[in-house]
């Protein structure tokens, strides 16, 4: 195809050349109407943000504009079909769940899901068939799962609907997608990659393998991550017989908004073109930028840059060398006050921080000068700071972490509960989740058996600076539990 259209584009600056105006949503008519504040902050934004149809598109949207769009990125990236959304991956992988499973289906999950997936199986009453992460016990590291641990769960649940795996993960490391898939197509099955680090994947051959060249049956990627675009753009990617793409469609189309963004589709259109056009240029020049931060950060006292520990026959596949991890433990910080002192003093923000480690994630936005920013700032961080321990963070051995589910998700979400002191909620049934974030995989989902070990590895995180935002009670003091009077809670799943 040729990819030097994009429609959706070229769409928005016909519908301002022309002159065109709309008495339709959005009520601000492309700023006519905004505050001046609002204004002088998103000018060029509310320019382009008109109503997907009739406005970027006619009533019935034959101009074809977005289907064209959707066209030109499968094409791009070698899927058979894909979708746009406006709502982030984290619909888009509901709407995948909901497809493959949504009747009466079960799932093969990574137990290092996204709270988002945990989010679908409230939603749906989809069953999960938990497979336990690989432990790293002396970094309190978890890694994808492996294609053995994949083969025993069908095993040990031929009758689930497909698997769905989590790779690249929040760090960077990635599973064996091809060994997997092939494991999933001998019985059937299809596979759900929710790779929402890695719409890159596709455009260079030095970044880790993109899940549909590895067989995957569905990706969900999320732009606005390691792409251009604005954040909550994502897209379904979709090839072979396995996956019903017209219930796919209408799954999405259940969950997603009637009034989806404009400029987030546009974005991805753009995005689109300038990487079938640039992208491996563009992409090389970020490795070799990422290569230059890891080995600048890898000699700063105390910091050591993460890359062959994480790759093994009992650790991730691959890595994606753009996430540039950092193991900060020896500084005798935690990667919550590092996080904190680059904001406050150097204006800089990092995309994840940890009890032990703080990542940086290169995009083909960055270069020397970024790159020295942030080496700049942390070597003034150590400089600056005093010796002393971090505060104490109590770390569960990984048995500990491997919580047994008692209830499905939705029925323990859904069911009788109560609050209970977060002292008192060992040996109950959680109806809430509970997840640290980022990376934002729950320490407990509902359905699931607290244990003390849980308890004290969250109360002593947030006393260190976790972040731990969807419980009803952010500070814990208190946990939502199945209440004792629910028949529910006693039966096993």
């Amino acid at each position: 195809m040729d990819h030097a259209p994009a429609p959706i584009l070229d769409a928005l600056a016909d519908y301002q050349r022309l002159g065109r105006y709309g008495f339709t949503p959005p009520g601000h008519r492309q700023g006519r109407g905004a505050d001046p504040r609002v204004t002088a902050v998103l000018g060029d934004a509310l320019r382009a943000d008109v109503l997907a149809a009739p406005g970027m598109d006619d009533r019935l949207s034959r101009g074809r504009h977005l289907a064209e769009a959707e066209e030109l990125m499968a094409d791009a990236v070698g899927a058979e079909w894909a979708f746009f959304s406006t709502c982030g991956s984290s619909l888009s992988v509901k709407a995948a769940m909901l497809a493959v499973a949504g009747g009466d289906g079960g799932l093969i999950l990574g137990r290092d899901s996204h709270k988002s997936i945990v989010a679908g199986l409230i939603f749906s009453g989809v069953r999960p068939y938990w497979i336990p992460p690989r432990w790293d016990v002396a970094r309190h590291f978890s890694h994808p799962p492996s294609p053995e641990q994949v083969r025993a769960a069908w095993e040990r649940h031929p009758q689930a609907a497909g698997a769905l795996i989590v790779s690249p993960s929040p760090y960077g490391t990635c599973a064996d997608i091809a060994a997997i898939a092939e494991i999933c197509h001998e019985r059937g099955k299809p596979l759900i990659v929710d790779e929402a680090w890695g719409a890159h994947l596709p455009f260079h051959p030095d970044l880790p393998t993109w899940a549909m060249d590895a067989g995957a049956d569905i990706c969900v990627v999320s732009v606005h991550k390691m792409g251009a675009g604005f954040e909550q753009g994502s897209v379904f990617h979709v090839q072979g017989d396995l996956i019903d793409r017209a219930r796919l469609s209408e799954c999405a189309d259940l969950l997603m908004t009637t009034s989806p963004n404009v400029l987030l589709y546009a974005a991805m259109d753009g995005w689109r073109r300038q990487m079938v056009e640039h992208g491996h240029e563009l992409l090389s020049a970020a490795l070799e930028t990422a290569g230059q931060a890891r080995a600048e950060l890898d000699v700063i006292p105390g910091i050591s840059v993460m890359a062959d520990e994480l790759l093994g026959v009992e650790a991730s596949h691959d890595l994606d060398r753009l996430q540039v991890l950092m193991d900060v433990s020896d500084t005798g910080a935690t990667g919550y006050e590092i996080a904190d002192w680059l904001r406050e003093h150097r204006r800089l923000d990092v995309g994840l921080s940890d009890h032990r480690r703080v990542l940086a994630t290169v995009s083909m936005a960055d270069d020397k000068t970024t790159v020295d920013a942030l080496t700049d700032g942390l070597i003034a961080w150590r400089v600056q700071r005093k010796s002393g321990a971090a505060p104490e963070i109590r770390l569960p051995a990984p048995r500990d972490l491997e919580l047994d589910s008692i209830m499905l998700p939705r029925e323990a979400f859904f069911g009788p509960c109560e609050a209970v002191p977060i002292e008192q909620a060992a040996g109950r049934i959680a109806a809430e989740q509970v997840t640290p974030y980022p990376p934002g995989i729950p320490v407990i989902v509902p359905g699931e058996l607290i244990d003390g070990a849980v308890i004290d590895y969250l109360r002593s995180g947030l006393a260190a600076g976790m972040n731990v935002p969807d419980p009803a009670d952010p500070d814990l003091r208190t946990l939502r539990v199945v209440a004792p009077e629910s028949g529910r809670a006693r039966a096993r799943l």
